[in-house]
């Protein structure tokens, strides 16, 4: 089955709601980084989190950032989507091996430490919107609610999950957002609130086979729902030789010219999907010889 979200409202409008299955998008993100499973499941939670908050925006080349900045081994985790459902993402420490937390479940907070969470929202204006906040759990779901109730003043709630094989590969990954509009009267909050409080993890939904229109059905019992989209997400990075070239052609002639006399080819890597670029040194020559005609 191949990853969507939809996106739906409920209760006269009062609810908006999206909800994801992303398990296509986490092993994608896991084989292109060899990720170890704590790692798989931070970064696949704020991927899939990313790929929601994503087709929130409206434009057709608005950009999402989210940066965690946290002292613990993971490093940090950057994830950006797009309006369409594509999305990227990885950690800064993709290798992290540390033990189970209380439950006997992947320590992600314990992985990502106490730091904080930058949102970038580039939507085409003369300044990006930038949010930040102090993380909360470092669990992700939880940050993500703190993030909408304190920088964007909209009561939310957000499930988020990432479940492994023994194998290390990955074998449920999905989640949904949940917000109440300002105008949300008293009976809609405390319905919602009750319903939320029953979702206990998100995982074990998606094992007992719920998708994403099911899974908003759990999380909106005893509300009518609307379904009004449905669109494909996937991992997706649009990096390539040309755009790489770019970057070199910006260190400057004097960079490129120690390059070239170096002899050596030079090999670039992208963060988000880990892909490696080879330049000759006879490519570097023309790249140099390109700055100069400009």
């Amino acid at each position: 089955m191949s990853d969507y979200i939809i996106r739906a409202t409920a209760a006269n409008s009062q609810i908006r709601a999206f909800a994801a299955v992303t398990t296509d998008v986490v092993e994608t993100a896991r084989k292109a980084h060899n990720t170890s499973p704590v790692a798989t499941a931070a970064l696949g939670r704020l991927l899939t989190g990313g790929a929601m908050m994503g087709v929130m925006m409206k434009g057709d080349k608005d950009i999402l950032t989210l940066q965690i900045h946290a002292g613990g081994p993971l490093q940090g985790i950057t994830v950006t989507a797009d309006s369409k459902g594509n999305v990227k993402g990885y950690v800064g420490n993709p290798n992290v091996c540390i033990p189970a937390n209380s439950k006997g479940k992947l320590d992600v907070a314990g992985a990502v430490g106490v730091g904080f969470m930058n949102i970038i929202k580039d939507m085409g204006l003369k300044e990006p919107y930038m949010g930040q906040v102090a993380l909360q759990t470092s669990e992700i779901a939880d940050d993500l609610t703190y993030y909408f109730a304190t920088s964007e003043q909209v009561p939310s709630a957000v499930g988020l999950g990432v479940l492994m094989n023994k194998d290390n590969t990955v074998r449920q990954a999905g989640g949904f957002i949940v917000q109440l509009m300002p105008f949300a009267e008293e009976s809609v909050i405390a319905k919602l609130e009750e319903n939320v409080q029953k979702i206990t993890s998100v995982t074990n939904l998606l094992e007992e086979g719920h998708t994403p229109e099911s899974l908003l059905e759990k999380v909106l019992e005893g509300f009518d729902i609307e379904i009004n989209d449905r669109m494909d997400t996937k991992f997706y990075c649009n990096c390539s030789k040309e755009r790489v070239e770019k970057a070199l052609i910006s260190i400057g002639r004097k960079e490129l010219n120690e390059l070239i006399q170096e002899g050596k080819e030079v090999e670039m890597n992208c963060h988000f999907c880990n892909t490696n670029y080879v330049f000759s040194v006879e490519e570097l020559k023309e790249i140099l010889r390109s700055c100069k005609a400009r």
